[in-house]
């Protein structure tokens, strides 16, 4: 068939074919394709642009380690500040999602306008900022996505070592972040999003089987004898776990490229929505369950799995979990190795062996940079303050109010204001809102804040630590 043939030329390729890039709003092409890849089995498996495959990749992406360090920022926010601040980031994160969602299809109505083809090219967010708002915001845009991506791999490694740590300390968590550098550079061999289907869905099946598994085993736990639940104490400490949610709900960094991986993308405009509502099932009750269980002592503990009773069950929600973070890191690196190949001039080979070669130096610094920083819960919220605040929130937010500024440009959008928030004035208002607030409490006093904790990690620590909150050195441990 045709069709199939085509498919698996834009497999090679890492993008779309032709015939599917040349119309956003889909037909009877894109519905023949879907058609076609339920006849075959290596479609099935490997080749997906569907609606659901888009909601599998976003709520796989948005809750991999950080459902770990959820119960450590409840202790610093207390329980009622920490299921506020889920809802309110993780609606906040869905809506300029939404936006990114909008000015992607914005800038790719535009180029096609144009006579652009995609058809060995994928499209990234700089890029779409670029055509909308020039230069100056490609720089911006790609600054920060990068920085952020990169740092996100490099959380995956961290939090890699430090889950198998609990099922096995006979090496340090240094030498598992060796081990496991060298495992998670195998992604090069993924040429891009199409080919994550079945990888989404095993890894939003492994997620939820810890979430629920950290709940249930909290609860049965029952609470933890002189168990006290103080916070939120201290100001540096509010702010910190308040950063850390809102890094966990800005895992839109890779939003642009799910959404070319699709046959349709006009469908993914509220994907991300239903993905985040779903994703409240997993991180309330579980964050909840464990902060209950354990309260205060979580304070020194930011990885869950290191209060939670040594079972088959946790031997396994650990297993999986491992197995997850190799697929996120995958995810985070993805657009990282577009940008490099774009960059050395090697996007549209065909030879995957070539390009998975080329891509080898996007691991390296990641590699070394997990080693350096192996803090687990200070840096999720680094991050979150210093680039998921930009990246994920103030950035699209702003290109959004200028890409709309002119009469002529709201008249002939792609996209007009959803049916819920019909006028542009409103679409602004909420923008403007979303700007000052994650500028203000996100980037201001959660970059303080968290940078202060960061900083008294690596006091305590030290740089290059061999075991991040191990336990003492004791007998118990010189025994393994």
């Amino acid at each position: 068939m045709s069709g199939q043939k085509q498919a698996e030329d834009s497999i090679i390729s890492s993008n779309f074919n032709e015939n599917q890039a040349e119309d956003i709003g889909g037909g009877g092409k894109e519905e023949g394709k879907e058609e076609e890849s339920v006849f075959s089995m290596k479609n099935a498996l490997w080749h997906g642009g569907s609606a659901w495959d888009a909601w599998f990749s976003c709520s796989s992406n948005q809750v991999a380690q950080v459902l770990l360090t959820l119960p450590y920022s409840f202790s610093q926010l207390g329980m009622a500040s920490g299921i506020v601040l889920q809802i309110f980031y993780g609606l906040l994160g869905s809506w300029t999602a939404y936006l990114i969602s909008v000015l992607y299809i914005e800038y790719r109505s535009r180029k096609e306008k144009e006579g652009v083809s995609f058809k060995n090219h994928v499209i990234q967010w700089f890029e779409v900022l670029d055509g909308l708002l020039g230069p100056y915001w490609k720089a911006i845009g790609l600054g920060f996505n990068c920085t952020f991506l990169l740092f996100g791999s490099v959380i995956q490694l961290i939090a890699c070592a430090s889950n198998i740590y609990y099922i096995n300390d006979h090496l340090d968590k240094r030498t598992w972040t060796y081990i496991f550098g060298a495992c998670c550079a195998t992604t090069v061999f993924i040429p891009s999003f199409h080919n994550y289907r079945i990888w989404s869905f095993l890894g939003l099946g492994m997620t939820t089987y810890t979430a629920w598994y950290m709940a249930i085993a909290a609860l049965i736990h029952g609470q933890a004898d002189g168990v006290q639940h103080s916070g939120p104490k201290k100001l540096v400490l509010y702010f910190t776990g308040a950063t850390n949610i809102l890094y966990t709900f800005g895992g839109h960094a890779v939003t642009v490229e799910i959404m070319h991986a699709m046959w349709k993308p006009r469908k993914f405009k509220y994907i991300y929505l239903i993905a985040t509502l779903y994703v409240f099932t997993l991180t309330l009750p579980s964050s909840s369950a464990v902060y209950w269980a354990f309260g205060d002592e979580l304070l020194n503990h930011s990885n869950a799995f290191s209060l939670l009773p040594k079972t088959r069950w946790r031997d396994a929600a650990v297993i999986l979990m491992l197995i997850h973070q190799f697929i996120t890191f995958g995810f985070a690196c993805t657009p990282l190795y577009f940008v490099w190949e774009k960059v050395i001039g090697m996007h549209d080979t065909k030879s995957i062996c070539l390009r998975a070669l080329a891509r080898l130096p996007v691991v390296v610094p990641i590699w070394f940079l997990a080693i350096i920083f192996p803090f687990f819960g200070p840096i999720n919220s680094a991050v979150g303050a210093l680039l998921v605040s930009f990246t994920v929130y103030i950035i699209p937010a702003l290109a959004h109010m200028l890409t709309y500024r002119n009469a002529s440009a709201r008249q002939n959008a792609a996209e007009k204001p959803p049916r819920f928030l019909p006028s542009w004035a409103c679409m602004y208002a909420f923008n403007m809102f979303i700007v000052v607030w994650v500028l203000v409490v996100g980037f201001g006093f959660g970059g303080w804040a968290s940078m202060t904790n960061f900083i008294r990690q690596v006091d305590t620590f030290g740089l290059f630590a061999k075991c991040y909150q191990c336990k003492p050195t004791g007998p118990p441990l010189q025994h393994h």
